[in-house]
């Protein structure tokens, strides 16, 4: 009888092993860079970080608390803010808890899991934040070039359907660009020039085509980005229009005072996001990449209760109810 020849080595480990043959799913480990490289600086970090991260964190809570708990606050306005406070606190919570991990030393590796996770709920809350933006900028139209149909375009159906679209499509785009990242082979470098996994940062390691990666950011771009922004500055277009019939300066200067305090968000968010993903870069302009990323995931998600409630004073007799030495 003919003896059969034995298969070479490496298929039989592929036969008993497939995952051994696509391995970049199970076994990856990422190595964050981190923020700084300078150790003289890891403490003056670690304490900034936490100081915003808790910041940000009970600012937010706070907002929810006063909104959730005043009636005189369960209006359109103050709805989509308790969902840019959610937002904020996931965001932060998916990021600076990492980072200052790392900081304080107990390991710069993150498993292909967690960074998919990080990636996942990053690009949920980043895309939902800029769709919220824009309802929150056609709120502000209603309020102030349509005032007597305001509640009409603004009913409680109509904004529960905004809100529930904004964390929808966000996240059917999250899925999308997670799981094309799955898809991905990762076999060379596992440093990640960064704090965080996000998408520009973990295609720059792949070996593997990341064309279809490319387009689904591109069209997330053109969708999340520009159109949307098209859309806010639209509306801020016919709210300027309409302070500018108002005759009186006093009038001008109190309707001007119920939508600037957005108008700064949105300028400030969008400026960090176009760098980040729709400007890319290396070298140099990485590490610049490092620092807005502070910015949108750590520094706006501390100030955006700041912003909206230090003029506000209607928020301010809300958080004396909750926190009554806060008036004082």
């Amino acid at each position: 009888m003919e003896e059969v020849p034995a298969a070479p080595q490496h298929l039989w480990a592929k036969l008993t092993h497939p995952m051994a043959a696509n391995n970049h799913t199970a076994m990856v480990e990422f190595v964050l860079l981190g923020f700084s490289e300078n150790p003289q600086l890891l403490g003056a970090f670690s304490a900034l970080f936490l100081l915003l991260y808790l910041t940000a964190f009970a600012g937010n809570c706070l907002i929810l608390t006063a909104i959730c708990l005043n009636p005189a606050l369960h209006t359109p306005m103050y709805f989509f803010l308790t969902n840019l406070a959610i937002i904020d606190i996931v965001c932060t919570s998916t990021v600076l808890p990492k980072l200052l991990e790392n900081l304080v030393g107990k390991g710069c590796t993150i498993s292909f899991g967690g960074c998919m996770t990080q990636l996942f709920f990053l690009s949920w809350v980043l895309g939902a934040e800029l769709l919220l933006l824009t309802v929150m900028a056609y709120d502000r139209y209603v309020a102030i070039c349509q005032p007597l149909h305001y509640h009409t375009l603004m009913s409680r159906p109509l904004c529960a359907l905004l809100a529930g679209a904004v964390w929808v499509t966000s996240g059917i785009n999250s899925s999308v660009h997670t799981g094309l990242m799955t898809r991905l082979t990762f076999c060379g470098s596992n440093h990640i020039h960064h704090f965080l996994c996000e998408i520009p940062s973990l295609l720059l390691l792949s070996c593997s085509p990341t064309y279809l990666n490319d387009i689904m950011v591109v069209v997330a771009d053109v969708y999340f980005g520009v159109v949307n922004f098209l859309f806010t500055m639209a509306s801020y277009g016919f709210i300027i229009a309409s302070i500018l019939r108002i005759r009186s300066a006093e009038g001008k200067r109190r309707t001007f005072s119920t939508c600037s305090s957005h108008l700064l968000v949105v300028c400030m968010y969008y400026f960090t996001i176009v760098y980040t993903y729709i400007l890319p870069g290396t070298g140099a302009s990485m590490e610049n990449g490092k620092v807005v990323a502070i910015l949108y995931t750590a520094v706006s998600p501390t100030v955006n209760p700041l912003i909206y409630t230090l003029r506000n004073k209607d928020v301010k007799v809300a958080l004396r109810k909750v926190c009554p030495t806060s008036g004082k």
